[in-house]
């Protein structure tokens, strides 16, 4: 009884590999690591889009909130204004006179607070449209992330499978993946 076979499985084909084998690992192992690298730098950048749209959104709404609170104001003055002139009808001379001062008064307080409150809604608007910005990259930023798990998933399933073609599949993902990753670097 002398010779004796050893069965392996495509398990331990790929662990033990033989030199062809990690040649082919090495390679994937070395592309695995650079897709982890540039994944990691697409995704911190897409936190922070992330984190500018939202800082720019709320900056936004707070502006609005301004923005209605001068309003208010406006309408108030508006409120006291039509007050003093129905005053000035209803009043005597000495009277009507302080009265009409009054409603010269609110005009000239009115006109102050309405180009105040144009100004913070033109603030408001900015900061929206800052925001949306940052939101197109951030998701130009996160679809290049995933793009690159992708063809890191695709990479080990390659180690495993040792086919070829995945390797390729994976590398076409983390070249879509850079692709996007370089589209958000140029806002586009």
């Amino acid at each position: 009884m002398g010779e004796e076979f050893e069965v392996k499985g495509p398990h331990e084909e790929v662990l033990e590999g033989g030199e062809e084998g990690k040649g082919f690992n090495n390679q994937i192992a070395v592309m695995t690591a650079i897709m982890a690298t540039l994944g990691a730098l697409l995704s911190y950048e897409a936190s922070f889009t992330l984190s500018e749209a939202i800082m720019m959104k709320n900056e936004a709404a707070i502006r609005k909130t301004e923005a209605a609170n001068q309003w208010n104001y406006y309408q108030a003055k508006s409120s006291k204004q039509n007050i003093a002139e129905l005053a000035t009808k209803v009043t005597s001379s000495n009277e009507q006179e302080k009265k009409k001062n009054d409603v010269a008064r609110y005009i000239a307080e009115k006109a102050e607070i309405k180009k105040k409150a144009e100004a913070t809604e033109k603030l408001s608007l900015e900061a929206d449209e800052h925001s949306e910005k940052f939101m197109h990259s951030h998701h130009r930023w996160a679809t290049g992330v995933t793009m690159l798990q992708i063809a890191i998933s695709l990479a080990a399933i390659t180690i495993l499978t040792r086919r070829k073609w995945l390797k390729y599949a994976s590398l076409t993902c983390a070249s879509i993946g850079v692709v996007f990753g370089v589209l958000a670097w140029f806002g586009i």
